[in-house]
């Protein structure tokens, strides 16, 4: 078998995930953390659109990680997103980790909106 190391162009891999927080490109995040192509940062949860929708430009696709079950969105926060041409894919944390890696490597404009696992 030949195992070929994973290259990231733009942005940094998601390492890690425990209670309460995320380890992103070597860093460790607390709680809720917005991660795209230019870098990571504090996320409101989901309360809060503005953050992703003020990269906008950079991205196609925001994965949201609801914590370690799937949840429904609110309905005025796909709609926004949506409204704005965002896709919109929701699922659990760690899947949403493990995609957003796998799509990141292929140089995707993607974004992960995650809350952590408790």
């Amino acid at each position: 078998m030949r195992l070929n190391e994973v290259q990231y162009q733009d942005g940094k891999p998601i390492d890690g995930y425990g209670p309460g927080f995320f380890r992103i490109g070597g860093e460790v995040f607390e709680g809720p953390v917005l991660t795209l192509c230019v870098g990571t940062l504090a996320w409101g949860g989901l309360a809060n659109t503005q953050s992703i929708l003020a990269h906008q430009d950079a991205i196609d696709v925001v994965f949201v990680g609801t914590g370690a079950e799937i949840t429904h969105l609110p309905e005025d926060f796909r709609d926004t997103l949506e409204a704005a041409g965002l896709g919109v894919e929701v699922m659990a944390a760690p899947a949403a980790c493990r995609t957003y890696n796998v799509l990141l490597s292929e140089g995707r404009r993607i974004a992960a909106a995650l809350i952590p696992v408790t």
